[in-house]
Formats: C-alpha cells, sequence, structure tokens
C-alpha cells in the first residue's frame, strides 16, 4: 500500500477529538475519546492500524477525479467524486451535541462520526469497508450484528456501533464489506458511534439530522468571531483550524492533531504534537486575538494558569496535556512501522522534562496582552503564577537551555530563548502594580537589561553580520525573526535588517519558505510568517505582500498546512493539521493590516 500525502487529508473535529479523511474517502486517522487518546482508525502510521473506507468502485480509475471543499465556516467536509458512471458526494463530519451552539460546540460532544452518501448525477457504485483497529492497531474487534441493523465492533475499552439504516450491513471475519449503488437524488446515511465498554455507551443519532445540527453548531461558532483585517477568508478558514483543534473541556488548543508524521520521510524525528505548547501560548493568544475572540483566549488561559499550578524548583514544562496533565512520557509504539516507514512511532512527548526557558516569557506576555480584562490588583493564583515566573526567569535565565526547536542533544544558550527571558522581566516590570508588594520592579528591571547586554554582545557575530542561534555560534537560525516581534529590537535596526537580510538570503527559497538551519531538508511554515512580519516591521509591505501569497500557496486544497514544505517536492510534512501555521497565517495577515499592531 502506498500511503496517501499528507496534503490529501482533511480534518474534522467535534472540538474533543479530530479525524483525518483522504481524497480516497478513507478515514485514516481517529482518536475519539480526545485528541491524545488511542486511534481506532491509525492506517496513517501503518496499513494494518485500521480504517473506514467509502467510496466510488474504481476510485483513481480513468474518468475519475475528485473535488472537495468545506461548507463555508465549518469543519464540515463535502467531498465530490466524479466517475465514468455518474458523479457522487460523500460529506464527512464528527457530530455536535445536538443544541450546542457557538461556544458550547464540543464540552459534551457524542463522538459519533457521521457520513451522508449524495447521488449527484447517473448512477455510482459504492464500496463501504470498515476496519476498525482499536489501541493504535494492537487490538483486532470482534464484530456482532445488531438487531434492527447496524454492527458492533468491541474490543478491550473501546465499543464502536456503525450504523446505516438503508443498507443489510454484514459482520465479515475482522470487517464490514458492502457494495451498494447511488442513483441521482438518493440519499444513504451513516455513522460511527464511540462508545466505552465500562463506561459510556455509544451515541444513537439521527445522522441527517445531526449533520444539519453540526453544521449550524460550526455556523454559530463562527458568527461569534469578527476579522476586518486583509486576507479575511484565509484568516476565518484558520481561526476555525483552531477551534478545531481547541480541546474544548478546557480551552487548550492542541498543536496538531497527529502523531509522528515525519519532518522528513524515512527520518526519526517524529513526534506526538497532540498536547498544548506553553511556548506558543503568546503567539496563541495572539491569533486568538485577531481572529476569534476574548471568550477562547480568557479560557486558554485560564487553562494555563490551573496546569502551571505552585511553584518548586523544577522549571515549568514547555506543554501539558489537554487537561493540565504534566507527566506525558513518551514512549514507542513497535508494533507501526510509521508513515511511509518512518520510525519510531511516538505516543506521549519527552520534551515536557526540558529545560525550556522561554516559557515564562510567552506566559507573562499573554498576561501582559491581557491585562486590562484580568482585574487591577491581580489576585491569587494569577498573582501567584506572574511572581513565580519572573523570579524563575530571573534566577535561571543565565543557564542553557533546549531552545526552541527542542533539540535532544546538548543544552546551549539559545538568542531566542534569551530574549523571551528579557520579555518575561520587561512585561513583569510593567505589570508590577499590579502584583502587591512582593513586586520588584527595580531589580527585575536590572535583569532585564543584564539580559539584554549579553543578547547584544555575545548572540551577534560580526563575522557574519547576524544574529545566530546560540551565543557564540556562527550558526544561522531563523528563529531570531521572532526578535523584532517581540520588540527586542525593531526590524529596522542596522543589526537587524542585515539579520533578516542573512535569512532570507541563506535560510529562504523563491517559493517563499524560509528553513530553521542551514542543515533543515524542509522548510518551516512559522519561519516563512516571522520572515512576512519582519518584512512588514522594515518597512517593506509590498516584498511582504508577495512572500505571504506564496507561502499560503502551500496549503492543501481545503486551506490546511502541515508543519514544513518539503523543498525539492513541494510536499506538506510534518504533524498536520498544524496549530502553529495557521497562528503564523493569522498573525502575519493582521501584520500586513496594521503594521504597528502587537
Amino acid at each position: 500500500m502506498t500511503q496517501p500525502a499528507i496534503s490529501d487529508y482533511g480534518f474534522l473535529s467535534d472540538a474533543r477529538s479530530g479525524a483525518l479523511v483522504g481524497k480516497d474517502g478513507s478515514i485514516d486517522w481517529w482518536c475519539p475519546h480526545r485528541f491524545d487518546g488511542a486511534s481506532v482508525f491509525g492506517r496513517l502510521l501503518d496499513p494494518s492500524g485500521g480504517y473506514f473506507r467509502l467510496a466510488p468502485v474504481g476510485v483513481g480509475g480513468p474518468g475519475y477525479r475528485v473535488e472537495r471543499a468545506y461548507r463555508p465556516d465549518t469543519l464540515v467536509l463535502r467531498t465530490v467524486h466524479h466517475t465514468p458512471h455518474g458523479s457522487v458526494a460523500v460529506t464527512d463530519a464528527l457530530a455536535a451535541e445536538i443544541g450546542a451552539r457557538a461556544h458550547d460546540l464540543g464540552k459534551n460532544s457524542p463522538a459519533v462520526l457521521i457520513r451522508v452518501v449524495e447521488g449527484l448525477s447517473g448512477r455510482v457504485r459504492m464500496a463501504l469497508d470498515f476496519a476498525p483497529r482499536p489501541e493504535y492497531g494492537l487490538l483486532t474487534p470482534y464484530l456482532h450484528e445488531q438487531p434492527g441493523g447496524g454492527v458492533l465492533a468491541g474490543a478491550g475499552p473501546v465499543v464502536l456501533v456503525l450504523r446505516a439504516d438503508d443498507l443489510p450491513l454484514r459482520a465479515g471475519g475482522d470487517r464490514v464489506t458492502h457494495e451498494f449503488e447511488v442513483s441521482t437524488g438518493q440519499v444513504v446515511a451513516m455513522d460511527v458511534a464511540f462508545g466505552q465498554t465500562y463506561g459510556t455507551p455509544p451515541a444513537r443519532l439521527d445522522p441527517l439530522a445531526a449533520l444539519a445540527e453540526t453544521t449550524r453548531a460550526w455556523e454559530a461558532f463562527r458568527q461569534t468571531h469578527g476579522y476586518s483585517g486583509r486576507y479575511a477568508k484565509l484568516v476565518r478558514h484558520s481561526a476555525t483550524v483552531l477551534g478545531g483543534l481547541t480541546y474544548a473541556r478546557s480551552g487548550a488548543v492542541a498543536a496538531a492533531l497527529t502523531s509522528s508524521l515525519p519532518e522528513q520521510i524515512g527520518g526519526d524525528r517524529n513526534y506526538d504534537y497532540r498536547y498544548s505548547w506553553l511556548r506558543d501560548f503568546s503567539l496563541t493568544m495572539r491569533a486568538l486575538w485577531v481572529a476569534a475572540c476574548p471568550d477562547e483566549a480568557s479560557r486558554l488561559f485560564a487553562w494555563a494558569t490551573r496546569s502551571i499550578g505552585r511553584f518548586g524548583d523544577e522549571p515549568v514544562p514547555v506543554l501539558f496535556g489537554l487537561e493540565g496533565e504534566r507527566d506525558i512520557s513518551e514512549h514507542h509504539c513497535n508494533h507501526l512501522r510509521g508513515y511511509r516507514d518512518s520510525r519510531p512511532v511516538r505516543v506521549g512527548n519527552d520534551a515536557w522534562k526540558q529545560r525550556q526557558l522561554d516559557v515564562p516569557g510567552e506566559v507573562i506576555s499573554a498576561v501582559w496582552r491581557l491585562r486590562d480584562y484580568l482585574g487591577t490588583p491581580f489576585e491569587g493564583e494569577l498573582r501567584e503564577m506572574v511572581l513565580g515566573l519572573t523570579e524563575q526567569v530571573a534566577g535561571t535565565w543565565h543557564l542553557p537551555d533546549r531552545g526552541i526547536w527542542e533539540t535532544r542533544d546538548e543544552e546551549r544558550h539559545y538568542v531566542s530563548s534569551k530574549v523571551s527571558c528579557w520579555l518575561a522581566m520587561d512585561r513583569a516590570v510593567g505589570l508590577a502594580d499590579r502584583l502587591g508588594e512582593r513586586a520588584d520592579p527595580r531589580r527585575w528591571a536590572g535583569v532585564r537589561d543584564e539580559i539584554r547586554a549579553a543578547v547584544l554582545r555575545d548572540g551577534w557575530n560580526d563575522r557574519i553580520g547576524a544574529f545566530t542561534g546560540s551565543f557564540g555560534s556562527a550558526e544561522l537560525d531563523a528563529s531570531v525573526l521572532a526578535l523584532p516581534v517581540a520588540h527586542f529590537l525593531p526590524a529596522t535596526d542596522p543589526r537587524m535588517r542585515s539579520t533578516i537580510a542573512m535569512v532570507e538570503r541563506e535560510l529562504g527559497t523563491d517559493d517563499g519558505l524560509v528553513r530553521r538551519w542551514t542543515t533543515d531538508p524542509a522548510g518551516f511554515l512559522m519561519c516563512s510568517f516571522w520572515l512576512v512580519e519582519c518584512l512588514v516591521m522594515a518597512g517593506e509591505p509590498r516584498r511582504a505582500e508577495e512572500l505571504f501569497e506564496r507561502v499560503v500557496g502551500h496549503a492543501n486544497d481545503v486551506g490546511l498546512f502541515s508543519e514544513q514544505i518539503d523543498l525539492t517536492t513541494g510536499a506538506q510534512l510534518g504533524n498536520t493539521p498544524q496549530a502553529l501555521s495557521h497562528i503564523g497565517l493569522i498573525n502575519a495577515a493582521w501584520r500586513l493590516t496594521e503594521p504597528d499592531s502587537f
């Protein structure tokens, strides 16, 4: 089996879990309990990992083509298959709770996958192939035909029920296969409901009514969010994707839907991104503020405050589980081959153990952004969090860390980490009058200035004429593009102009992509959007606009970005859809709209 390209997948969400559906009609990834739970369909990472395929017989043959699009302002995906015998549409969604609207979307999702087939022209023969494999493919369920129709699949802690009232489904061995014809105007609806063997039973929904409710729920969600800047269609869609990656019960934003999609085909940099990163916190808050509304930003902020908890001697983790879990230790699924044989497949992420000095700066910067909504003075957990983070930075900024790219080799004095420490102290000084008698703005300002002096002295390399990735290094690193965005230095500063030019020349490509470092085999989309912002801030809006439009051209046919783009083939790489890429798009579009914003 040749696995589909990463860009072939569309994204479904109920703001609790997510699924990926390919152009070929196969759902190859679904973790129905929650985003970071175990998969029941996992063919994305191994041909034997389970799937649910629904498509015309003869997909990919002569005279066949496919087109697809989301219903406007939703994550309800409509795929039209054109065959020599006629055309048929398949509409896919993860069901919202009946009656859920706006910010209630996802809080009590029923964990039901909906698939509706509609004949558009001619007569098309469809093939259904349902092969669930729970627990990342470790379990092969027993199949039982149900009174009144449908098939129950049960294994370990998982129960799935496939229902299609108009089809006589039969259990056959370890899967359900069935062929049926659809003529013009005919509609066949089906659903797969997830339940727990010793807990919540699978929900029973009318799939057509549930599809209509889910569409209305997403539309209502988008109607509560306004955006009046440039590239409104792109920004609205990226904001909807962020809504789909938000775990509604807590407000945490998952970094991506998937685990272990590789940064390089056949490589081993394959990490689990189904958690929420504090490092991305300020960037995420910016994007939510621009394209969403204060409710999402406030809920994300409340989640972070509760997740961080009281301070000890250990550094604040760079990431947490979606309900604030701290220990998300990593293990390998050695029974899975990985996407296109890219091993290992990982569950969990050991980056939570790393020292990441940039984390406090991201959080305190977000507090600064929301300060007028958080009251004066700050009270309780909020005050303790800001004080604790500030003192942690004051005591540790001089240490090496793993850096923004979470390297798994030696610690270094990364420039971007030091700048984030500077940002933490600078914002803490500005917040001091809200923090009570334990605030020490004079001492904090001294630490801030010391950090700034160190970056300007040790982060700048005279020989190459640029800020580099770490102190004393001659290696370029695109993370230094964040310096103007953090207002550490203006983009018009001669040193920053030289750095931007050097990064663009040495790490950039003709199609607008920017690599993280010189040996990076792929363009990292967030770095490309940072370059857009830097060009705007340097007074080059026309070049920034041209670059932005080249970069957004790397989205797939339904407007989704993964993490990276292969420089040779143009293929998407890394986990998908990637929150940080969509965050970068939103923030760059707003910078093009309001150059002096943020």
